[in-house]
């Protein structure tokens, strides 16, 4: 009888030897996993994502590169963002558009390179704004006296919201085009002309 309980002691000794021995493995795995998905930060969208609209119109290559803030329950035009106030027409850096060819618009030349691309809003006109300057956090270094086309256009309301900012360059024919941003209930589209 005292065997059998010997032996019994053992088994039972060995198994829980096991048992500690998984719950360590288990341990282990369980913290490297840990360890693993920690190491890869926690990836929030971006409030202001940064993007691009681009587009081949003729031999032009029209780029435009920005970054699209939300409107988040808020006032944008006339609120967040005052009437007759330079505006990046983005968020961060500057928004700048690139185009290698010479274009007409609004019966002006851009000839081709790479500009800031600002506005000023307004409920009854937009001004459109390329400045030479393109390469800036924000509106903090703009200079209207490096402006190289400005004109004004008539914004578009619309009773939906655009949540995000968007550009778009639409090919009308083969040597002209559309350029538009679009934000909250707001549309201002101009037409261009490759030279």
């Amino acid at each position: 009888m005292k065997n059998i309980i010997i032996l019994l002691c053992i088994i039972l000794l060995a198994s829980c030897k096991e048992t500690s021995k998984e719950a360590q493995e288990l341990s282990i795995t369980e913290k490297t996993e840990q360890n693993s998905t920690s190491a890869e930060p926690n990836k929030k969208k971006p409030l202001s994502p940064h993007t691009s609209a681009m587009a081949m119109v003729g031999d032009a290559h029209i780029h435009i590169d920005y970054s699209s803030p939300g409107v988040r329950k808020r006032i944008i035009f006339g609120g967040l963002l005052p009437y007759d106030t330079v505006w990046q027409a983005g968020a961060h850096m500057a928004t700048w558009m690139e185009t290698n060819k010479d274009l007409t618009i609004d019966g002006k030349e851009l000839k081709a390179g790479k500009y800031g691309f600002f506005v000023i809003p307004n409920q009854e006109e937009w001004t459109i704004i390329f400045n030479s300057n393109w390469n800036q956090h924000g509106k903090d270094e703009y200079d209207e006296k490096d402006d190289v086309l400005r004109f004004k256009v008539t914004p578009k309301i619309s009773e939906e919201i655009k949540e995000h900012l968007e550009y778009n360059v639409t090919k009308t024919t083969n040597d002209s085009g559309i350029i538009s941003l679009s934000w909250e209930k707001v549309l201002v589209e101009f037409p261009f002309k490759v030279k």
